[in-house]
């Protein structure tokens, strides 16, 4: 029998309600540097109507908003808590986005630390591993199915809603 515990967010309409539900995201390891993915993936997030907040020690802005060192930082409410570290580095950020009510960790693409994920599943948050906001955005919500890329969503209509 297969095991679905880690990947069960993995299935579209759970994708599609995370996206559309968390509109306040905390990017955790957020560059400056416009050619690295996480600024990348970032800006995307922002220009689609999401609320983005930089958490990285190293700036003080980035994409015109205040960066934070830490989650704990943050003044405000953190929907998704959303990973660009080393997957060794994936446990204290679960553990702060636990702290903070955080509903969703989102592991990026390459960042899989599954005792990380069943921690923060066992706090109440839901999980998605080795995934990108920005790619799962697109595919879902229509855009990369528009360049010809194969989403593997099969639709005879677009999605009555939109997540912006």
């Amino acid at each position: 029998m297969f095991d679905y515990s880690s990947r069960v967010l993995d299935d579209i309409n759970t994708l599609r309600r995370i996206l559309k539900e968390c509109r306040v995201l905390a990017v955790v390891g957020l560059s400056a540097q416009w050619h690295r993915p996480s600024y990348f993936a970032a800006k995307y997030m922002q220009e689609h109507g999401y609320r983005v907040i930089p958490v990285n020690p190293q700036y003080r802005e980035v994409l015109g908003q205040k960066c934070y060192a830490s989650l704990r930082d943050i003044p405000e409410k953190v929907d998704l808590v959303d990973v660009f570290r080393k997957t060794a580095d994936v446990p204290p950020i679960a553990e702060d986005a636990i702290a903070i009510g955080a509903r969703v960790l989102w592991q990026q693409l390459g960042v899989t630390n599954e005792a990380a994920a069943e921690r923060a599943r066992a706090a109440g948050l839901e999980t998605v591993m080795d995934r990108c906001v920005k790619i799962e955005h697109g595919r879902l919500f229509g855009g990369l199915n528009w360049v010809g890329v194969n989403t593997r969503v099969i639709s005879a209509k677009r999605p009555r809603w939109l997540a912006y």
